[in-house]
């Protein structure tokens, strides 16, 4: 039987329709350089979208990437650019409350941007939580935590300084999970700063890595069995191909986390069928959208994988969707990464998102329950009055 996915032509009389897509490029300075192994980041670009709906309603999306081309196919300017001549066209005059419905139309038509899609989807969702009055967790089935553990990136590169951030964030409450960017070293030099650091926290912080797929097999073969005897807990992405994640996973005490290897529910069904992982981090924007990221999470509970909430550095609205999203996981063993807004000198919402006691509180209201400072937007748009830079090498 042929499956077709023609939207249902809607009553404009009484039917909400998507009038316009509007799409903004944001660029907003991050507090310290963070250094990975394949970009160091001044900056971060939002790419929010904006899309107006007949009923007056306005749903408000983002999506960002790290370090622009450095860690993945698709660009800010490039997810402008394609939502822009692409995507519009698609949407136009269809009917706003029939989601998942619309994002299958949009995906017969656009391969791959899985960003991009993330963000459209995002702002749709967020249209129809304001126009039914519901947060968007209850549009994806209902939350069951409404506070969200947040890990910390320790990312200048420095050791002496990392500690002293490290040491800042439990003082605050903010932190007590420690997430180290290394793979720029060599491993020998990376499990030293590692390990210098846990001994400095001791049992006040948990420490784990991200070698963002920096090491060969063999490398990851000494650097977890190094890593494990620092005390680290947790290793991410240590190699590139899913097939040496197989290789590597439960050979050492210490837990192996996929992340750049899951894009969306099918590549986390194979790595699954192999076990090819521990844990698996969970991105919205990786995943190809909110929805798609709840699949990830049956797929990865079904094979007894644990979760992780994940990061691509978002601003703020990204980092409500994924809050949203992540407070409906049945299971997220290892917390969140959700500290993107934190990385960046400005805020760019009406009223911040609430970070206190080591957690993130779910916004609770409408939609994505946020609202933008439209002025502090315009501030920063690409080409406005503030302009700034967003990677350095």
């Amino acid at each position: 039987m042929n499956t077709t996915f023609a939207p249902i032509a809607p009553n404009t009389a009484t039917t909400p329709v998507i009038d316009r897509v509007e799409t903004l490029l944001v660029d907003l300075p991050t507090i310290r350089p963070h250094k990975l192994s394949v970009a160091t980041m001044n900056g971060q670009t939002l790419m929010l979208v904006k899309i107006h709906c007949s009923d007056g309603i306005v749903g408000i999306g983002e999506a960002t990437t790290i370090g622009g081309l450095s860690y993945g196919g698709e660009s800010p300017e490039g997810m402008k650019l394609a939502i822009d001549n692409y995507f519009q066209p698609a949407m136009i005059g269809q009917d706003a409350t029939r989601i998942q419905l619309l994002m299958a139309r949009i995906g017969k038509r656009i391969k791959e941007n899985r960003f991009a899609k993330c963000a459209v989807e995002t702002a749709l969702l967020d249209a129809h939580g304001k126009r039914l009055g519901l947060p968007v967790s209850e549009l994806l089935g209902g939350r069951v935590r409404g506070r969200l553990a947040v890990a910390w990136t320790l990312a200048s590169g420095d050791t002496a300084t990392d500690i002293a951030e490290a040491e800042k964030m439990l003082d605050l409450r903010r932190h007590r999970i420690f997430k180290l960017k290394i793979g720029a070293r060599t491993p020998r030099e990376d499990v030293a700063h590692v390990a210098a650091i846990k001994r400095a926290l001791g049992e006040r912080g948990a420490v784990r890595v991200d070698v963002n797929m920096a090491w060969s097999e063999t490398e990851a073969a000494y650097g977890m069995a190094a890593l494990a005897d620092a005390g680290c807990e947790l290793v991410e992405q240590p190699v590139a191909s899913a097939a040496a994640l197989a290789r590597l996973v439960r050979r050492f005490p210490i837990a192996l986390m996929a992340d750049e290897s899951l894009h969306g529910p099918e590549t986390a069904f194979e790595l699954a069928k192999v076990s090819g992982a521990d844990v698996f981090a969970i991105k919205i924007e990786q995943s190809g959208g909110l929805f798609n990221a709840q699949r990830v999470a049956a797929i990865a509970d079904a094979a007894g994988i644990e979760l992780y909430g994940g990061t691509m550095l978002e601003g703020a609205v990204g980092t409500a969707a994924s809050a949203h999203a992540f407070s409906t996981f049945a299971n997220l063993q290892w917390g969140t990464e959700l500290f993107g807004p934190l990385l960046l000198t400005e805020e760019i919402l009406a009223n911040p998102l609430t970070y206190d006691d080591f957690e993130l509180s779910v916004p609770d209201g409408p939609g994505l329950g946020i609202a933008l400072d439209d002025d502090r937007v315009k501030f920063f748009l690409r080409d406005g009055p503030r302009k700034t830079v967003s990677v350095a090498r």
